[in-house]
């Protein structure tokens, strides 16, 4: 009984993450969406676990391309989650083949060979790697599931490779889906790289073992698939917290009907109207600013202001910001030079102290004390 909710939890994580992911979709982000179409490829790979550990020898064989085909394709499509999360505007099938072009090309042949196989032989070769029949296909069809699994372990270490490094260049972006647009503090892309990393290794691990030594050494069940269930339980909560925005909205990536709908009359109107509210109002000193905020306050869309920024700053929303934020912080330092660095932090809009520093950093290259010497005039 425990077995079996073990090996079913995984595919009720991912199933509730699936729904759960795809509500409101039009206030979620297109990775939040992606996501919850991501979802159903491990809860397919689990539930083809769950049948064959149970074992449900009469069902497992007629789904087992099924699984085949969700296992190749899982950690690529993920690898893509994360370049939606940085790099990529929105998934498109032409721009994202290459990334599953091998995986199909595998599951497709596998595919083939098992409907040239003889059923009878093929339902009892997958529960025995160990019988030898008489078909051809059968024979070429253990050298393809040799590959499947080498193209399957390949994909984890080249996805977990791919993710990391996305998000060590692109790490700012990703954050911006969390609305934060602190430069440099990037907690939620640590936590989607730890889970990641840590998806990756636990799936290497139990694939190199194999199933069919699991199947004799079920206690694995009992470590593999817990951490399997928490690990898509981190990534769907990840997924849930996005907002329907990214702040770092590029100028390459205003699509030309966004940079035509801007005449420049209204254009200049709209940018004296972000003058006032920044200048003026100073609304970059809420630390919890988001550019969903300055488009409501302005009656206009986030596109437009996205592209005004950067039309005339050739800067994104967060660093124009921080910008801002980096001006008020020399401005309070030399009238107040007393406050303490917390002080700073709060009163300047950049709500923590390690917040601050960070922007400090990567904006001007310095640390705060170095930042506080040279507006003291001392270096």
């Amino acid at each position: 009984m425990i077995k079996t909710i073990l090996l079913l939890l995984p595919v009720f994580v991912s199933v509730f993450w699936a729904i759960t992911l795809s509500g409101n979709s039009g206030q979620s982000s297109k990775p939040r969406l992606f996501l919850s179409r991501f979802m159903i490829f491990p809860a397919l790979i689990f539930f083809g676990h769950f049948l064959f550990f149970e074992p449900y020898i009469h069902i497992f064989p007629y789904l087992d391309i099924l699984f085949q085909f969700a296992s190749l394709l899982a950690f690529p499509l993920y690898y893509i989650y994360f370049r939606l999360l940085t790099v990529d505007e929105q998934f498109s099938f032409k721009r994202h083949f290459r990334y599953l072009v091998i995986p199909l090309f595998v599951g497709i042949v596998n595919a083939i060979l098992v409907f040239m196989t003889p059923f009878p032989e093929y339902k009892t070769w997958l529960f025995d790697r160990n019988f030898e029949g008489s078909s051809l296909a059968l024979q070429w069809l253990s050298y393809v599931r040799f590959i499947i699994y080498t193209t399957y372990l390949t994909a984890v270490i080249l996805s977990v490779i791919g993710s990391f490094r996305l998000l060590k260049k692109y790490g700012d972006r990703a954050e911006q889906f969390y609305s934060d647009v602190h430069d440099g503090k990037f907690n939620n892309s640590r936590k989607l790289n730890i889970s990641f990393v840590m998806l990756g290794v636990t799936a290497f691990v139990i694939t190199a073992i194999g199933k069919y030594s699991i199947s004799l050494v079920q206690p694995l069940i009992y470590v593999g698939w817990p951490l399997f269930t928490f690990e898509l339980y981190i990534m769907g909560y990840m997924g849930l917290r996005q907002k329907a925005i990214n702040p770092t909205y590029d100028l390459n990536t205003v699509t030309p009907d966004a940079k035509d709908a801007i005449i420049p009359d209204s254009q200049k109107k709209l940018f004296e109207r972000i003058m006032v509210l920044f200048n003026e109002e100073k609304i970059f000193l809420n630390s919890q600013l988001t550019i969903v905020d300055v488009a409501n306050a302005l009656g206009t869309n986030r596109t437009y202001i996205s592209f005004v920024i950067n039309q005339h700053f050739n800067q994104n929303f967060a660093y124009f910001v921080n910008n801002l934020r980096i001006e008020q912080l020399e401005r309070e330092f030399k009238l107040h030079p007393e406050y303490t660095n917390e002080i700073l932090a709060e009163i300047c809009g950049f709500g923590s102290l390690s917040s601050m520093k960070r922007v400090v950093s990567i904006h001007l290259g310095i640390s705060i004390s170095e930042f506080k010497k040279s507006q003291s005039g001392t270096i």
